[in-house]
């Protein structure tokens, strides 16, 4: 049997389950701070193959095994992989307090509406999306993935981070700072998690599924339900094809170029993603977050002309919607082919432009397919009855990087 028992935030292992043990794993500070037998054999965590392969040994004959984690070792921690690799009928878990847990309970917030995301041994960008699209986020941390990169990385957005060090030690540090303040800082080695807050929405409304906020119950929703220009909105059938080839999702970045009303945009913000709109006006710009405040999600928007504004966009996005551009059409494609990691969706009224975006996602590697979306919808007419009434054909172009270049990280 293994006894997995999770310490460091206020919980400890009890004295009989110490006696009984004859191998010890975990951390050197888990190790350091336990009164083991003398003669238990001792293994400090670094690579886990090798420890798994002792674990093994132990249990062959039948000898017991302790193994000692941070907080609630079934969240995010060592009990997955003991599981996979011994069976969960092997195990005896005795969780301790999760470092999101205490670090919302320092701060006096309930968390059955944040979103966690682990940064540790993963890519940091997953969780950089995941906190500019969510209010509420808590992020476990690691080497190259701490809070001075979280920070670095939320330079511009509207957020408040709070660092929890030491969880439960005579250490413990609880500080909230700006993200520019995070960057500046060397934080160590003690960091537990990383509490990323808008602070307006702190407390949100009282939940019934724990997690990120519903999903929306529909999505290409209504011209009506967004403020737009002399009817220059992407077209409900329209958006509903796209935002089924973008695929938004949480952890997810989404540009949208040429971003009008931000309808787009918004509705990849309803469904989990963080998302960039690039519109070129003042008053474009102002409608787009006009738009993103009535439906209750965070849309950055930049103001500029593409492809020239892509450029000064550090980040890489998974997916782009471009729904303008003109004669610039075929260079802001190729711009945006080159830096998604996923796809390229392209809104286009003009046939004629239709071949040179083509050329734009395959020249690059994509692999390009289409359809031109022409609808009838209902119209009233006098008398009772109804009749067809057309909208504008709209060409919707996608561009597809194949798998093996994603995997191969070729999407810088």
């Amino acid at each position: 049997m293994i006894t997995v028992v999770g310490t460091g935030t206020g919980a400890a292992a009890s004295d009989d389950v110490l006696a009984g043990a004859e191998l010890v794993v975990g951390g050197r500070r888990h190790l350091d701070a336990a009164r083991l037998p003398e003669t238990a054999e001792r293994v400090v965590l670094g690579p886990l193959a090798p420890a798994l392969d002792t674990i093994g040994e132990y249990l062959a004959k039948d000898r017991p095994v302790l193994v000692l984690a941070s907080g609630d070792p079934g969240f995010f921690g060592i009990v997955r992989v003991l599981a996979e690799r011994f069976g969960p009928e092997r195990l005896d878990v005795r969780p301790g307090v999760s470092s999101v847990a205490a670090a919302f309970a320092r701060i006096g917030l309930p968390w059955d509406d944040a979103v966690v995301v682990s940064a540790h041994g993963r890519e940091l960008r997953t969780a950089v999306n995941v906190c500019r699209a969510q209010a509420k986020t808590a992020v476990l941390t690691g080497p190259g993935a701490g809070p001075a990169e979280l920070g670095a990385a939320l330079r511009d957005a509207a957020r408040v981070l709070v660092v929890a060090s030491g969880l439960g030690s005579d250490a413990e540090r609880v500080e909230r700072v700006t993200p520019a303040e995070a960057a500046a800082r060397d934080w160590g080695t003690a960091v537990n998690v990383v509490l990323c807050l808008d602070e307006t929405r702190a407390l949100g409304p009282v939940r019934t599924v724990a997690g990120p906020g519903e999903r929306p119950a529909g999505w290409a929703l209504e011209e009506a339900e967004f403020a737009h220009r002399d009817s220059m909105i992407t077209k409900f059938e329209v958006r509903a094809l796209a935002l089924a080839r973008l695929g938004p999702r949480p952890g997810d970045l989404v540009w949208d170029v040429g971003a009008g009303s931000g309808s787009v945009a918004v509705e990849c913000a309803r469904l989990g993603a963080a998302v960039t709109a690039v519109e070129k006006t003042a008053d474009g710009v102002e409608r787009v977050r006009a738009n993103a405040v009535a439906h209750g999600v965070d849309v950055r928007v930049v103001r500029g002309s593409a492809p020239e504004a892509l450029a000064e966009l550090a980040e890489t996005p998974d997916a782009v919607f471009v729904g303008g551009g003109g004669r610039e059409l075929p260079a802001i494609v190729g711009a945006c082919a080159r830096r998604a990691r996923r796809t390229v969706v392209v809104a286009m009224a003009a046939l004629d432009r239709v071949p040179a975006a083509r050329e734009a996602l395959t020249s690059v590697g994509y692999t390009c397919d289409g359809v031109l979306l022409q609808s009838s919808r209902l119209a009233p007419l006098p008398g009772d009855v109804t009749r067809l009434a057309a909208t504008n054909p709209v060409f919707l172009l996608w561009g597809v990087r194949p798998p093996a270049a994603v995997e191969e990280g070729v999407a810088q």
